[in-house]
């Protein structure tokens, strides 16, 4: 049996309910719409959803707060914020929730059928706590490079440290052979300067 997807809509403005239920329905989603959080919160304690989409900008809960208590309610729900309203603070406050997404309308068919393939297919992210910093992805790279760096460098010396007794015989044994050999081609050339001169 083929279960379709179940797609959550929370937004004020039932056009926009209509739009996503339109465009996802013919995808093979399953679309419910709410027109408040408290509708939403209500709606979720009784069904389950694979996907919930909700409007920033809402009467009484504002969908940061609606996402923050689907999240703690259900931490395994992606949440995607649409917004005609973005402001880097709301970003944060979402990124922090651990959302699936961010996005600002006007919403085309092609951006809600995408949206919703990538927050779907994407790995949900457990919410982190307010004062818990997202580490840069260049920070954390670089910290690992020199790392690496540092246990090579560590390595590299403890590695001369054991070979110096061996390398110093190496050139014990071969300095005596190298000025040996050293004499020898200059009294060759010696010699043999000595015999085309006569």
């Amino acid at each position: 049996m083929n279960i379709k997807p179940q797609v959550l809509v929370i937004d004020d403005d039932a056009v926009v309910g209509r739009s996503f239920d339109r465009v996802l329905s013919e995808k093979g989603y399953e679309v419910s719409t709410a027109l408040s959080g408290e509708e939403a919160l209500k709606d979720i304690e009784s069904k389950e959803y694979d996907l919930v989409f909700t409007d920033i900008k809402m009467p009484g809960m504002d969908g940061i707060e609606v996402a923050e208590r689907i999240k703690a309610q259900c931490p395994w729900t992606p949440v995607v914020v649409i917004t005609g309203y973005g402001t880097e603070e709301n970003e944060a406050r979402a990124s922090v929730l651990g959302v699936s997404g961010f996005v600002r309308k006007p919403l085309t068919p092609e951006i809600i059928e995408s949206i919703t393939l990538k927050a779907l297919q994407e790995p949900v992210e457990e919410p982190r706590a307010a004062n818990e910093p997202e580490a840069p992805v260049e920070v954390m790279a670089e910290a690992k490079t020199s790392a690496l760096r540092a246990t090579g460098k560590f390595a590299k010396n403890v590695g001369l440290f054991f070979a110096a007794p061996f390398i110093a015989l190496a050139y014990i044994i071969a300095l005596p052979a190298v000025g040996f050999y050293m004499f020898a081609k200059l009294a060759y050339e010696a010699y043999q300067k000595k015999n085309s001169s006569s």
